[in-house]
C-alpha cells in the first residue's frame, strides 16, 4: 500500500537517522492531522525537498500537527542530466498548466520568461506573488507525483536576460514549428543542465529567436501538429526523459 507523503520544511531530514523523533507541523501537518486525519500508529513519508524521504510511524496526532518516529531514511540522488523548462508566460493559466505536468514529468527547474507576445504581464507585485505561485504549483505537483525533489523556480527573466541564461546550460533547445532539426534526434549531453524554451501561444518572434539562437540555444521540432504552451514542454520533457535513459 503507498503510503501518504508529506513535505516538511527544507533542511527537516538534515541529520536525521532511524529513531530520529520529527515534528510535522504548518499547513502541512493541519493537512495530515485535520484533513487527511493521520492518526497515531499509521506510517507516513517525509520529504524535505532536497531528495531526502524518511518513512515514519506517527507517535501523536494533535489539532495541526503529527509527531514522528523515523523507522527509514533514503536519499534519492540529484540527476546527473537536470532538464529545465522556460516557460513563456501564456494567458488562461496554460502557463501554469505547464509547470504543472512538466514537474510531474520530472522537471528540475522552470524559468518564467515574459516574451514578446505573451498576453499575461507580471508587473510590479505580480512578479513576486506570481514566482511564488508557481514555486507553490511545482511544490504541489511534486508531492502528488511522489517525487523526492521539488523543482526550484528561478526569476522571471525578459528575452535579454533569459539569453544570458540559456549561455550557461550545457544544453539549450528551442521549440519552433519551423525549425529543421527534429527534438527526437537530439543530442544530448551525459551530464549537467538541458534548458527547454517553449513560447506563448503567439509564437517566438523572429527577432526572439534570433537572440536566442546567438546565445546557443538550437531550434528543434517537436513533430508535425504545432501544440498548445500548456502541453507542448510536457510533451518534450517526456521524450528527454525517455531518449536520455532517466525513464529507463
Amino acid at each position: 500500500m503507498t503510503l501518504p507523503r508529506f513535505f516538511a520544511a527544507p533542511g527537516t531530514l538534515i541529520g536525521a537517522a532511524p529513531s530520529t523523533d520529527l515534528v510535522l507541523d504548518g499547513e502541512e501537518g493541519r493537512h495530515a492531522a485535520g484533513v487527511r486525519r493521520i492518526r497515531s500508529g499509521e506510517q507516513v513519508e517525509i520529504a524535505d525537498g532536497s531528495g531526502a524521504v524518511a518513512r515514519c510511524t506517527v507517535t501523536a496526532a494533535g489539532k495541526g500537527h503529527l509527531d514522528l518516529l523515523v523507522d527509514e531514511l533514503d536519499l534519492v540522488p540529484e540527476p546527473v542530466l537536470r532538464f529545465g523548462l522556460v516557460q513563456a508566460l501564456a494567458k488562461g493559466g496554460r502557463d501554469e498548466m505547464a509547470v504543472e505536468t512538466a514537474t510531474e514529468v520530472g522537471i528540475d527547474l522552470v524559468l518564467p520568461w515574459q516574451a514578446q507576445r505573451s498576453v499575461s504581464r507580471w508587473e510590479g507585485p505580480k512578479i513576486e506573488k506570481n514566482t511564488r505561485r508557481w514555486a507553490t504549483i511545482a511544490r504541489e505537483a511534486a508531492k502528488q507525483s511522489r517525487r523526492a525533489r521539488i523543482p526550484h523556480t528561478e526569476p522571471l527573466r525578459n528575452t535579454t536576460a533569459l539569453a544570458q541564461r540559456l549561455a550557461e546550460a550545457d544544453l539549450a533547445l528551442i521549440l519552433h514549428e519551423d525549425a529543421v532539426d527534429p527534438l527526437i534526434g537530439a543530442k544530448l549531453p551525459d551530464a549537467g543542465e538541458v534548458l527547454l524554451v517553449v513560447g506563448p501561444e503567439g509564437g517566438i518572434g523572429e527577432s526572439e529567436l534570433a537572440t536566442l539562437t546567438a546565445a546557443g540555444a538550437r531550434p528543434v521540432r517537436l513533430g508535425p501538429e504545432v501544440l498548445r504552451t500548456s502541453s507542448a514542454g510536457p510533451i518534450a520533457l517526456g521524450i528527454l526523459a525517455a531518449t536520455s535513459g532517466r525513464w529507463a
